[in-house]
């Protein structure tokens, strides 16, 4: 079994500059994420939240300390490095980001360009929307697509190639109760099934729930908040 944590931070120091100066969002800050494991954060607005899930992801660049993804040093990447590193994530935003053009299922099959035949990638991507309770709307535009179903596409396009990682910013805080259990259950079955690492930035309580860990970032610093949560009895499968 490979012991090497999927995602491990050390040191890690970000700043803006404002002003003239410089305000300093993340100090000396350490991390790590394992295989099935999901870990929730949380933190006040402007706590630094969302950089830090883009520096994970290689969408912004390292500036002082260490992120290291499934080994891979991101410091000091070149622009291609960094998207290489991004093809292997899975990134579930509060904004759904699809493509109006497509169908759900062309918007899906966008998250296997490249892997594989068109018809296997095809499949996966249309079993990947029944796992999410959406196999009648493969053929739908996102303009006759509710919120809900909008974010569960998003969803699904994150998880259908089964990344190794996935980073997730406030992905039910405009769901109601049922569409965010759906995506809840879609991420710790990922967890569970194929052993993806979950970093998942809410203010949701609903969210607590599926977390292996709960960390809160304050004043630039990560702190643990409370004990190991219990998984949801209610898991749908996400299978290839």
């Amino acid at each position: 079994m490979n012991a090497t944590p999927v995602l491990a931070i050390r040191g890690l120091h970000h700043a803006y500059a404002t002003s003239g100066a410089r305000r300093h969002v993340l100090r000396s800050l350490d991390l790590t994420l394992r295989a099935g494991e999901v870990v929730v954060l949380s933190g006040a607005s402007g706590a630094g939240k969302t950089t830090l899930l883009t520096l994970c992801g290689a969408l912004r660049s390292v500036q002082d300390g260490e992120v290291r993804v499934l080994g891979r040093d991101l410091g000091g990447l070149t622009a291609a490095q960094q998207r290489e590193v991004r093809s292997g994530i899975g990134f579930v935003f509060q904004s759904h980001h699809l493509i109006d053009a497509l169908t759900a299922g062309q918007n899906v099959l966008m998250g296997l360009l490249g892997r594989g035949p068109i018809p296997e990638a095809t499949r996966l991507a249309e079993t990947a929307l029944a796992s999410l309770g959406l196999a009648a709307r493969v053929d739908a535009l996102p303009e006759t697509l509710s919120g809900g179903e909008k974010q569960r596409v998003a969803v699904a396009r994150a998880l259908v190639r089964h990344p190794a990682l996935i980073l997730a910013d406030e992905p039910t805080a405009s769901l109601d109760a049922a569409s965010a259990d759906v995506v809840l259950d879609a991420l710790s079955t990922a967890a569970r099934r194929w052993g993806a690492a979950v970093l998942l930035v809410t203010h949701d309580a609903r969210v607590f729930d599926i977390a292996d860990r709960r960390v809160h970032l304050a004043d630039g610093v990560l702190v643990e908040h409370g004990p190991r949560a219990v998984r949801p009895r209610r898991l749908q499968a996400f299978a290839r």
